[in-house]
Order: C-alpha cells, then sequence, then structure tokens
C-alpha cells in the first residue's frame, strides 16, 4: 500500500482495482512538477476563493431560497491511484433526489448524463449551464483532493468499469477545469473524452495548465455540453 493511503480515513478507500498497470509516469508526477503544481494549485484557488465570495454567497441564498435544505452536496468521487475523496459541489437537484436514475441515460460509455435530468432545480440549471455549481471544488484543491486542472473527477462506479487503459486516468489527481471541460464535455463520446485526458496525462507539460485555465473562461462564456 502506498504511504499517502497508510493514514486515510475510512472514507477515503481505494475504488476497485486501484492500481492500474503505469507504462510510463505521468510527466506532472514527477518530483519537480508535482511540487511545482501544487504550489499553483494552492496559490490560485486561495486568490479564486477571495475574489469569488461574493459569487458564492450569492449562489447559496439563491439555492436555500429556491429548493431549501443544505446548499453544498458531497459526493464520492476516485481521485489519484483511484482513492476515493468526498468532492463538494453546490447542490443543483432536490434535496431528497440525489440518488442515480436507473435505466437508459445520455452519458458516454461509462460517464452517467441526462440532458433533462428531472432531479435538477430551476436555479439547478442555471448554475451548471455556467459551472458554478463546480467552485466548491476549490477547497478540494486546497485539500490536495484535486487540481485546478486535470481529467475530470470520475464516480466510483465508472471507475469500476474503466479498462486498463481509461484507469490511465488516475495516474494524475482530477481537475476542477481540463480538457474534458474545454472540449465539448458532455457532447463529447466515450472515445474523445478519454483520448482528451489521456493526452493530458501523459503529455503534459509547464504550459498546460495555465493554456486550459484561459480555454476554460471561453467554454464557460459558451457553454456547450453543459446540462
Amino acid at each position: 500500500m502506498p504511504p499517502h493511503a497508510t493514514s486515510t480515513s475510512t472514507s477515503r478507500r481505494h475504488s476497485g482495482d486501484a492500481h492500474p498497470p503505469r507504462p510510463r509516469e505521468a510527466p506532472a508526477r514527477r518530483g519537480a512538477a508535482r511540487r511545482a503544481k501544487r504550489v499553483a494549485d494552492v496559490g490560485a484557488a486561495l486568490v479564486c476563493l477571495v475574489l469569488l465570495l461574493p459569487l458564492l454567497l450569492v449562489t447559496a441564498l439563491a439555492i436555500r431560497l429556491d429548493s431549501g435544505g443544505p446548499v453544498l452536496f458531497r459526493q464520492q468521487r476516485a481521485g489519484l491511484d483511484g482513492l476515493e475523496f468526498s468532492m463538494l459541489k453546490f447542490r443543483s437537484m432536490r434535496a431528497d433526489r440525489h440518488e442515480l436514475p436507473e435505466g437508459p441515460h445520455d452519458g458516454a460509455g461509462p460517464l452517467f448524463k441526462l440532458h433533462a435530468d428531472p432531479r435538477v432545480t430551476r436555479v439547478g440549471r442555471v448554475i451548471r449551464r455556467y459551472s458554478i455549481d463546480e467552485l466548491p471544488q476549490l477547497v478540494n484543491v486546497l485539500r490536495g483532493e484535486m487540481s485546478l486542472v486535470g481529467p475530470r473527477p470520475a464516480l466510483p462506479c465508472e471507475v469500476a468499469v474503466y479498462d486498463d487503459r481509461a484507469r490511465e486516468r488516475l495516474l494524475v489527481l482530477p481537475g476542477l477545469t481540463g480538457p474534458w471541460q474545454v472540449g465539448g464535455r458532455s457532447d463529447l463520446d466515450w472515445d474523445s473524452s478519454l483520448a482528451l485526458d489521456l493526452g493530458y496525462v501523459h503529455q503534459w507539460t509547464a504550459t498546460t495548465d495555465p493554456v486550459l485555465v484561459l480555454k476554460t473562461v471561453g467554454a464557460v462564456l459558451r457553454p456547450v455540453g453543459a446540462y
């Protein structure tokens, strides 16, 4: 068991076979790169939390007035090497309807998505469209559970059906934004989505994250594939 996993609580456990074969080390995991990326993550997350505080407060108030219940939603996701963590989001669904509905859905491959999800509230539709619901994950970034940029954090049930190639997504920290978010999001098919993520995992350089952050601004203003 890796050293970082020995002190984790029972709520942070490995999802399925969390140790995929590693044909080569992901560039973002190498010593100097990993440290530089972590410093950038902490600095950017702190700045964003301060600058976005008014938006965060207004969103929290709108959620409470629209549907009552808790403002935040916590969901188990698979992070680095498949280690599960509690991901934070602004609640966009009815407080009593967060379980995944059974039957067919609109997601690609193992991804679960519904174009017209009956669980989503009025405020939820707005904050999802502009990715405001993801902003509490800045706290996950500060905790070291996520990075500002990386592949989307997958559900454990999605990871359970990954093949060896898909498991390479878990070689780096999941991101608040990343190639999936700027490449078309839920409009992408599974193969295209996976290719984007693995391109990030294996071809990361020092300029990759700043470029994707800039592209994220355009993706938020033109929310294609956000639902």
